[in-house]
């Protein structure tokens, strides 16, 4: 050992310090990399992927063999690097190769490489993973030792690999992570991704029409104004019903029944030969549960009942898809039956109107886990019918009632402050 040149013992060095940050550093890239690209990758072919994520799916293994690298070579450079401070300057060298070292692996080893780990993890974490993958299978007798003594002592305080949890998202931590996209998702498709999440906490009362504003065909009334409903509706399937909403007997298609209605012998036994059965929705079916029964079922239009069975809206495909995708029509929302925007900044809003549309359009944040509409959230805040004109403050958005009729809130004023 004597006779091995400093030059020599300095160049062992160099290539040992070389070694511990490469350690050091893929064992960082390897933990931080994106787990969810990398299995796309892997997917898509990406050898180095493909590897890396096989080597994660027993961390315990490849923590072993990177730390038996990592340790076995600092214990190395301790050594060289204490040899040489001792041949250089004696007994006062071992101590400041101490401090050195101490120093200079901090800097060179751990932090700096790391760092670099961490910023591309991805260029560090898959050539890494090639080299990793050869040495588990050299080394594979040390590092199963040395797991089965670690995974023993976890054991003796009630940890086990079983219990690990798989790398999942949540409905709350993906919708983040889409938020967060950036320019890789169009700001269009990230909506609408958020929207797609957001079904599963929507009811189908969210979106539907209230049974005071359905649009219904009613064989009990006079056939000339039936007849007359249906050559001047613009709804492409409606309910059809006898007497009364309760007593549903089905839906038409328009298009069937407008095939018929040019028929001098037209009539109620002929309007009832198109009518397909009723579907009805439990209330309190989550949006997202009711788009994949409306595909099962091969419906598009369905009615709301309530507990005891009685009709409270009708909800449409259409309704629902328009959660996800936006309004269909080429209509600005500001201009329509439930919205209007004044020239001075103040928008008109229809009492009926859904609260989700109304945050969604005006960028508000009016609680929604309680009535479905404006009219009943104000009516549940106050605790009692107002009068017009009043105004009220819900979670700092300001409105005016403008106009009240048979104890429902018609119209509601919210002036530009109120809209913030």
């Amino acid at each position: 050992m004597h006779d091995i040149p400093l030059s020599a013992l300095f160049a062992a060095l160099f290539v040992l310090f070389l070694l511990s940050a490469f350690f050091s550093g893929s064992e960082t890239a390897l933990m931080a990399v994106n787990r969810y690209r990398m299995r796309h990758k892997a997917q898509q072919g990406h050898v180095g992927a493909r590897l890396a994520s096989r080597l994660l799916e027993r961390p315990d293994r490849l923590i072993g063999l990177i730390l038996l690298g990592n340790n076995f070579v600092n214990i190395l450079i301790a050594q060289i690097a204490t040899f040489i401070g001792w041949r250089l300057f004696g007994d006062l060298g071992v101590a400041i190769a101490t401090g050195v070292l101490t120093l200079t692996l901090l800097i060179f080893a751990e932090t700096a490489p790391k760092t670099v780990a961490v910023l591309y993890s991805e260029r560090v974490a898959y050539p890494a993973a090639w080299i990793y993958s050869g040495l588990l299978r050299v080394m594979w007798p040390v590092v199963y030792v040395i797991n089965l003594l670690a995974n023993g002592f976890l054991r003796l305080f009630g940890i086990r690999l079983d219990d690990q949890q798989r790398a999942a998202l949540s409905s709350d931590e993906l919708r983040s992570v889409v938020a967060e996209a950036g320019a890789l998702i169009p700001p269009r498709h990230q909506r609408m991704l958020i929207n797609l999440l957001d079904l599963e906490r929507a009811t189908v009362e969210d979106i539907m029409i209230p049974r005071n504003e359905i649009v219904a065909l009613d064989l009990e009334e006079d056939w000339n104004d039936v007849l007359e409903q249906i050559l001047g509706g613009t709804f492409t399937r409606v309910p059809v019903i006898e007497g009364e909403m309760d007593r549903v007997v089905g839906f038409v298609h328009m298009r069937d029944v407008l095939a018929l209605a040019h028929r001098e012998s037209f009539g109620p036994a002929d309007l009832r030969e198109v009518i397909t059965p009723p579907y009805f929705i439990p209330e309190g079916t989550a949006l997202n549960r009711q788009l994949i029964n409306f595909q099962k079922q091969k419906r598009r239009i369905g009615l709301v009942v309530d507990e005891y069975g009685d009709i409270e809206g009708l909800v449409t495909l259409e309704d629902l898809l328009e959660e996800i995708v936006g309004e269909f029509t080429t209509d600005s929302p500001m201009t329509g039956d439930e919205m209007l925007r004044q020239p001075d900044g103040s928008v008109v809003v229809d009492g009926g109107i859904h609260l989700r549309e109304l945050n969604r359009t005006l960028g508000l944040r009016l609680p929604v886990d309680g009535p479905k509409t404006l009219s009943g959230l104000i009516v549940e805040h106050l605790e009692d019918i107002p009068e017009a004109p009043a105004s009220v403050r819900i979670d700092g958005v300001v409105m005016d009632i403008v106009k009240i009729k048979r104890n429902t809130i018609r119209t509601v004023r919210i002036p530009p402050e109120g809209q913030t």
